[in-house]
């Protein structure tokens, strides 16, 4: 027989997803614990497991919202100023996210809506800047370029008026897709983003000083090609800049003097310091022709530039500036939908941003992954187990690391992430097996 405390877990569990989801979630479940003991297989590999204790009540009410009904229900008060106040979390179950993402909008009396497009070189700081958007860490970062691989599409809900943000990867060109055997999506997606766009943020990471004196030929022909969108400029990364004149200077060479219309009151004066060399693009990619103007390095049309740095809060200014540009129109998405992605998509990237943030030079692009258990445990935690195929018994022995410590550290950081995405309880196992 059940203990109390068990049955009574249950119980609020099922509270929870009906009260989220509606009379659709009520629906009896059968999820039974397969035993990973009895799963095992002989092979080359080493299995790390992480599991992750809390307040599992007081953790899922935060996700309805500060002050909400149900955490007045469960007496549970949240704490004030907390970073996910209000913000949804995403199920664990791919049939209730598929659920929540097939309810209809619960419009108010005057909805308003903006759907947003995040273009930028690989790296540039999009998924970064999404993510502080939305308020939980759903798409993947790193260091590394090609985190994102196709586009993520994030929702942000505030009042009347809702916020489509379409994570984009970094444009290249079709040589470059080529000669790097990338997925098609790297290359066709960022255009595709851009038909149904209302607004284009633009990044530029400014502590990359081979990138940063000109946009991306790539980002210029596609702001060309659909110039009737507005567009606004973002600027990263810029408490990476010791001379401060210098970002003046990009200032006024990114937008070619020019924003909402009006000229800037600076001088343009790269050429005024050696250290700042401003090569053209010919000279700099050989696919630049694609792009109208062969000299241009700018764009004129940007109606707004904000800066970013670690230390500003310039995160909520850019969310309160989206928020006011939202048009009249219909909601696409419930309140309640974070992304359209789905539990285990999100797991599977997240664990790639651990590979590609620990692992050496190429050989995280090299690991292949698959999800063998996703299931609920026997008190309500998350169990997922996942393989990590590689090519060569040299990149086993990395990725486990001197007595298993480096794999050990990714299952650590991916449990702790999901659990702020799902808020749950996570317990994950991560094999790493050579391919055949």
């Amino acid at each position: 027989m059940a203990s109390p405390s068990r049955r009574g877990a249950g119980f609020v569990r099922l509270l929870l997803r009906v009260w989220q989801l509606g009379p659709h979630a009520a629906r009896e479940r059968e999820a039974p614990l397969r035993s990973l003991l009895a799963c095992q297989k002989r092979f080359l590999s080493c299995v790390v497991g992480t599991s992750f204790s809390g307040p599992r009540l007081a953790s899922a009410s935060r996700s309805y919202g500060q002050g909400s009904a149900l955490d007045s229900f469960l007496g549970f008060p949240q704490a004030e100023n907390s970073p996910t106040s209000g913000v949804p979390a995403v199920s664990m179950y791919r049939d209730e996210q598929d659920l929540l993402l097939a309810r209809p909008p619960d419009m108010p009396e005057n909805p308003r809506v903006l759907r947003v497009v995040f273009l930028g070189a690989p790296n540039a700081g999009k998924s970064t800047l999404s993510n502080q958007l939305l308020g939980r860490q759903v798409f993947p970062v790193s260091k590394k370029v090609h985190t994102t691989r196709c586009q993520a599409l994030g929702v942000i809900t505030e009042k009347e008026t809702q916020l489509i943000l379409l994570d984009t990867p970094g444009i290249i060109s079709s040589a470059k897709q080529k000669r790097h055997h990338l997925e098609c999506s790297l290359l066709e997606d960022p255009w595709k983003s851009m038909e149904s766009a209302d607004l284009v943020v633009v990044l530029v990471d400014v502590s990359d000083k081979w990138t940063r004196n000109q946009l991306s030929p790539h980002v210029l022909q596609c702001l060309t090609q659909f110039s009737q969108v507005p567009s606004i400029l973002v600027l990263n990364k810029v408490d990476c800049l010791k001379q401060k004149a210098v970002l003046l200077e990009l200032t006024a060479a990114l937008t070619e003097g020019v924003v909402n219309g009006k000229k800037l009151n600076m001088r343009q004066a790269f050429h005024s310091h050696p250290g700042t060399h401003c090569p053209s693009p010919a000279a700099k990619d050989p696919n630049t022709q694609s792009v109208r103007n062969p000299q241009r390095i700018g764009w004129p049309h940007f109606q707004e530039i904000f800066m970013l740095s670690s230390l500003s809060r310039e995160d909520v200014k850019i969310l309160k500036y989206l928020l006011a540009q939202a048009q009249p129109g219909p909601w696409e998405f419930h309140s309640g939908v974070l992304t359209s992605q789905t539990p285990e998509e999100i797991c599977t990237n997240k664990i790639r941003e651990k590979l590609l943030e620990h692992l050496p030079q190429e050989v995280p692009y090299n690991v292949q992954q698959k999800t063998v258990v996703w299931e609920e445990g026997p008190s309500g935690e998350l169990v997922i187990q996942q393989n990590l195929l590689v090519p060569k018994e040299s990149h086993v022995r990395i990725l486990i690391g001197p007595k298993g410590q480096l794999i050990s550290q990714i299952a650590q950081e991916v449990g702790r992430d999901l659990m702020d995405i799902f808020l749950c309880d996570v317990h994950i196992r991560l094999s790493v097996k050579l391919l055949k």
